[in-house]
């Protein structure tokens, strides 16, 4: 024997009817809550901020990370080992 029971109502009417909590408020004041969280996290995503976390003190700011990069191509004989070419000397 098989017996099926389709119930229409609401969320708020179940809860209602099996005694549960009603927690709208609280769910607004968190939902709230993590809206500010997520807008004050967004602010930290600019990319100056984000070089300035990712990269040590150290290096100082994008203007030395450029010099370093292209001074790496720029310089005599940087990658021309092993690609053919001989060093005179």
């Amino acid at each position: 024997m098989k017996i099926t029971f389709d119930i229409d109502c609401t969320p708020q009417e179940a809860r209602a009817f099996l005694g549960l909590p009603d927690l709208e408020d609280l769910y607004k004041t968190m939902v709230g809550r993590l809206e500010e969280r997520m807008t004050q996290a967004m602010e930290a995503m600019e990319p100056e901020a984000l070089l300035r976390t990712w990269f040590p003190a150290s290096i100082g700011g994008m203007e030395q990370i450029q010099k370093a990069f292209w001074s790496q191509f720029m310089s005599p004989g940087s990658g021309s080992e092993g690609h053919g070419e001989k060093k005179k000397g």
